[in-house]
């Protein structure tokens, strides 16, 4: 059996991928949906942080970027009981135009520890229905 796994989270949303894309690409916006405070410079080599209202910090680096199509970043933890350190797993957000006009978003968070791979799914089912909670209004 793998000790690490692959999360894919898949949400539709009602607005096109350029409504998303801001909501990935700059720290305030990004906050309305996940976290108390990030800090995301999307380009290739860009810092990416955000810290959790428990103190928590998640953190990485832009690995890549393909404007209102997809993010992908290093992830990892500070503060946390679990042993993940910064930029150790790989984050890519998809966003698919959809003929309606809205978005599937896809989250692949790779190389999890099974053992911790179930809270990051949880995770990012409850910030996916946040971000799309913050795009319907």
């Amino acid at each position: 059996m793998a000790d690490h796994e692959a999360v894919v989270v898949e949400r539709t949303v009602t607005v096109p991928p350029k409504a998303v894309w801001p909501y990935l690409t700059s720290g305030a916006m990004w906050s309305r949906w996940q976290g108390e405070s990030a800090e995301v410079d999307p380009v290739p080599g860009g810092r990416f942080t955000m810290r959790m209202a428990d103190g928590a910090v998640a953190s990485g680096e832009v690995v890549e970027v393909v404007e209102n199509h997809s993010l992908v970043f290093t992830w990892g933890w500070t503060g946390v009981t679990f042993d993940l350190p910064p930029g150790s797993t790989t984050v890519s957000i998809v966003l698919t135009p959809l003929e309606s006009g809205g978005t599937r978003i896809t989250v692949t968070h790779s190389d999890l520890p099974v053992d911790i791979s179930g809270r990051h799914r949880e995770g990012w089912l409850a910030s996916m229905g946040q971000l799309d909670g913050v795009l319907s209004t």
